[in-house]
Parts: structure tokens; sequence; C-alpha cells
């Protein structure tokens, strides 16, 4: 069946306005068109549906059937427009900052902390889009949260966290099945996180486990689903100190071993060479930067 191509906006809008007041007079003087103007755009509109939407009247306009089951789909239509439009373009709409990074570092480190950016400079609006397999920084990105080694060609870095790497269980799985030496994580199943350099396999050598088989265990693209696994009781989980803090702390998750390994792969926050920050993106760089020395 042929689609209906859809007719032009401003048919659709002298059409809803019409049909509101009930006179094209009124539409026009609402529209600032001519009564002339809104009498033919109705009529392209009918011409275009093949169907009469106005019964005119001596006095004033009456909606035919097909008039009266077409209003609310046009206004719906418009006033969704008119939302999405104001919301992303709204003439008193501050530019939101916007930044691409992790989805780990967002929940774990900077969600907990974002009121009080907020509270200080209620004005800025932040956009945060994760992706974690960004090669490259989008150049309608202010900024980006990524982590590795911190050196990018062409883009300058600031680091965010100095990370230790331990492993973290739930307090049920410790006590159903303890935990005395590194080599124990081999009864449970361990938790992986896809593109890390430093693994399971990275701690354990370091720890001297030699002898544990680290290449089963789920894989997941993000810390933060490897950490909530291990709440969940699902396995064991290699953290990273500075987003665990308040698992630890509110006892969601233990750390059953001793042993941390100081982490070469950091989080740090990344922008274009040469390139000046919008005031706004200034000021949030600034306080976050500030956020990160403050917890080193």
């Amino acid at each position: 069946m042929n689609q209906k191509a859809l007719p032009p906006l401003n048919w659709l809008r002298a059409f809803e306005v019409s049909a509101r007041c009930l006179s094209f007079t009124h539409a026009a003087l609402e529209l600032h068109l001519t009564q002339g103007a809104v009498s033919q755009q109705i009529r392209q509109l009918e011409s275009h549906l093949g169907v009469a939407l106005f019964k005119r009247l001596p006095r004033g306009l009456a909606l035919t059937e097909e008039g009266q089951s077409y209003l609310p789909v046009v206004q719906d239509a418009i006033t969704r427009l008119a939302v999405g439009t104001n919301e992303i373009f709204g003439q008193h709409r501050q530019r939101p900052i916007k930044i691409r990074g992790s989805l780990s570092y967002l929940l774990l480190w900077l969600a907990p902390r974002l009121a009080e950016f907020r509270a200080a400079h209620p004005h800025v609006d932040i956009r945060y889009i994760s992706n974690l397999w960004v090669k490259e920084l989008d150049g309608e990105d202010d900024m980006e949260i990524r982590w590795g080694h911190g050196q990018w060609p062409g883009l300058v870095s600031q680091r965010l966290t100095w990370d230790t790497l331990f492993p973290v269980c739930s307090p049920d799985l410790l006590a159903r099945s303890p935990l005395t030496e590194p080599a124990d994580v081999a009864r449970h199943g361990l938790l992986h996180v896809l593109g890390y350099e430093e693994g399971w396999g990275y701690w354990l050598k370091r720890v001297g486990a030699h002898d544990v088989d680290y290449s089963s265990g789920m894989q997941f693209d993000t810390l933060a689903s490897t950490l909530r696994m291990a709440e969940l009781g699902q396995g064991i989980a290699l953290a990273r100190s500075s987003l665990v803090e308040d698992l630890l702390r509110e006892g969601r998750l233990v750390e059953p071993f001793s042993q941390r390994i100081e982490a070469s792969e950091s989080f740090y926050l990344v922008r274009g060479s040469g390139t000046d920050l919008h005031p706004d993106a200034m000021t949030f760089a600034t306080w976050l930067v500030a956020q990160a020395h403050r917890g080193k």
C-alpha cells in the first residue's frame, strides 16, 4: 500500500489553528497571515489528503468527521515538535558542556560529585555521552574522559586517577567460601573487562599466582558491569581503587586480599591541543581536575 506523503508543516499549522478557532479570520490573526492565505493552505491540504476537513457554514466553520479524527493527531505532532525544539534550541538555553567518556567513571566516580558542581554552577548544563571505542576526539565534544597511559598525539591530557588494582567480591561470596590467598580466586568465576591491558592475568602474575587459569569467566565492556556482577555474588571482579571507594565503604563489596598492584593505566581528561575551551567547559575542567587531586 502506498503511503500518503506528509503535507507541509505550514498547511498542518493552518489546519490546527483554524480547527481550534473554527474561523479562518481568527486563524489568520494568530498566524499573522491574510484570511485568503489561510483559506488557500486549507484547500491545498484538503486536496493533498483527498477529503474535506471543514464544513463551510454561513457563520464560521465546523469540522467534518475526517477533520475531527485528524485534529488530535496534528495537535500531538505539533506539540511534540514544539517541546523538542524548545528543549534543544530554546532562547534561554545555555550551551551545554559536551563530554564523551567512560560510563564506569561517570557512574562510580563523577556522578556522586556532580551535585557539588551543579550547586556552585547551576547555569551550566552537561551533556555526557558514553562511547567506549572512539579512537579520535569528536570535533563536537569539548572534552573526553578516557583511560590509558595519558599520551595521545594531538591531544592534551590531565590525569584524574591514581589507581591500584585488587580483587573485590560480595560479602556473601566471601562468607560462603573464604579466600585466604590470591590463588583461591580459581574457585570462583572471574569477571573480565574487555579492553583493559591490566586484567586478571596481569594482577595474578604480579602477586605470584602463576598457576591460576584466568582465561575463563564472563566478559563485559565496562568495569561498572563487572562490579555489579560481583556485588550480586556472580564472581570476583578486579577493581580500580578510585572507582570502588563508595562500594567498599558501604559494605556492598569487600576486599579479600591485602595485595594491591599499582596500575599504569589511569583515567585522563582529554581535549584537543591548540583549542580554546568554552568558558563553561573550562570551569568544569578546572573543577574536575581539582576534585581529582583532592582525592589523590
